[in-house]
C-alpha cells in the first residue's frame, strides 16, 4: 500500500472512531445519579421517575439499549402529555368539574348518544362551527357545556369558560382601562369559548355591543358554545337593541350545533324522588 493509501486509511479511520460518543462505565449509584443530574438540567421529571424501574423491566425482558431508550421517552411523552391535557382544564376556568361521560342521557332525550359522541370529538370545534344549548334551568345545559369544553381541552385545545355577565364586565373594564382591543385579541385567540348564562342577566347598550365585538371576532374563525334558558325569540330582552339581537342569533346559529335540552329539571325530578323515598319509608 501506498504511503498516501495508509495516510487516507489512517485518517478514515480516525474519522470513524472520533465520530463515536465516549462511553464511561458507571456503577449503578453514579449512573443514578448522572440521570437526576441530566434530567434537572433538560427537564425531563417523567424519565428521572421512570429511569430506574423501566430498567429492572428491561432487564428481565432482556430489551436492547435503544428499546429501554424508546420506552423512557415514551414515558415521558405520555406524562408530559397528561400534564398539558390538566393545565388546559385548569387554564379554561370552569366554575367547577363536569365529564361528558357523566350525563345522564335518559334526562336528555333530545340529545342522541351517537350526537353527544360526534361533539364530543370535537371536530366542530376545528371547523369553527358554534353550539348552541337551549332550556330551562337544571335541565343539564351547564353540565353539557362545561363537558364539551373539557373535552375540547383535554384534547389539547385552548378553551375558556365564562358567564355572559363576567365576560361583559371584564370587557368594560378592559374599555375603562383602554386595553379592549388586546381583551378582545385574546378571546379570539381561543378556539373555544364556552358562554353560559345568556339571556339570564339585562345587558345595557354598552355591554351588548361589547359582547357583540367578541362574538363579531370569532365568527367563522373559532367556535363559540353558549347555554341559554331563553328561546331567541326573548334574546332581545337581553341585548336590548332588536338588531343587534338579531345580529347576535346569526352568528352564532349560522353551522350551528342546536340542542334543545327541555323543560323538566332533572334537580326537580331528583327532589321529588328522594321525598317520595322519604314518604315510603
Amino acid at each position: 500500500m501506498s504511503p498516501r493509501a495508509r495516510t487516507g486509511a489512517t485518517t478514515a479511520a480516525t474519522r470513524t472512531a472520533t465520530q463515536l460518543p465516549p462511553v464511561t462505565a458507571l456503577p449503578d449509584p453514579a449512573a443514578e445519579a448522572a440521570i437526576t443530574a441530566a434530567c434537572h438540567t433538560l427537564g425531563l421529571p417523567s424519565v428521572r421517575q421512570q429511569a430506574a424501574p423501566i430498567a429492572a423491566a428491561a432487564a428481565r425482558e432482556r430489551l436492547s439499549h435503544k428499546a429501554y431508550l424508546a420506552e423512557v421517552l415514551t414515558a415521558e411523552c405520555d406524562d408530559r402529555e397528561a400534564r398539558r391535557r390538566v393545565r388546559r382544564v385548569h387554564e379554561a376556568k370552569f366554575p367547577r368539574s363536569k365529564r361528558l361521560e357523566d350525563l345522564d342521557l335518559s334526562a336528555l332525550p333530545t340529545l342522541p348518544a351517537a350526537t353527544l359522541a360526534d361533539l364530543a370529538g370535537c371536530a366542530w370545534v376545528d371547523a369553527g362551527e358554534p353550539v348552541v344549548l337551549l332550556g330551562n334551568s337544571g335541565t343539564g345545559k351547564t353540565h353539557l357545556l362545561i363537558g364539551l369544553g373539557t373535552a375540547a381541552a383535554e384534547q389539547g385545545r385552548r378553551v375558556r369558560y365564562a358567564t355572559t355577565a363576567a365576560l361583559v364586565n371584564e370587557l368594560a373594564e378592559a374599555a375603562d382601562d383602554k386595553q379592549l382591543s388586546r381583551a378582545v385579541a385574546r378571546y379570539a385567540r381561543l378556539d373555544l369559548l364556552c358562554l353560559d348564562e345568556v339571556g339570564y342577566v339585562h345587558l345595557d347598550a354598552r355591554g351588548a355591543e361589547l359582547l357583540f365585538q367578541v362574538i363579531t371576532e370569532r365568527e367563522e374563525k373559532a367556535s363559540i358554545a353558549c347555554a341559554s334558558n331563553a328561546p331567541f325569540s326573548e334574546w332581545g330582552a337581553t341585548f336590548t337593541d332588536p338588531r343587534l339581537a338579531a345580529a347576535v342569533v346569526d352568528r352564532l346559529t349560522f353551522r350551528a350545533h342546536i340542542i334543545q335540552t327541555g323543560t323538566d329539571s332533572y334537580r326537580l325530578r331528583a327532589t321529588r324522588a328522594a321525598k317520595k323515598g322519604a314518604a315510603n319509608n
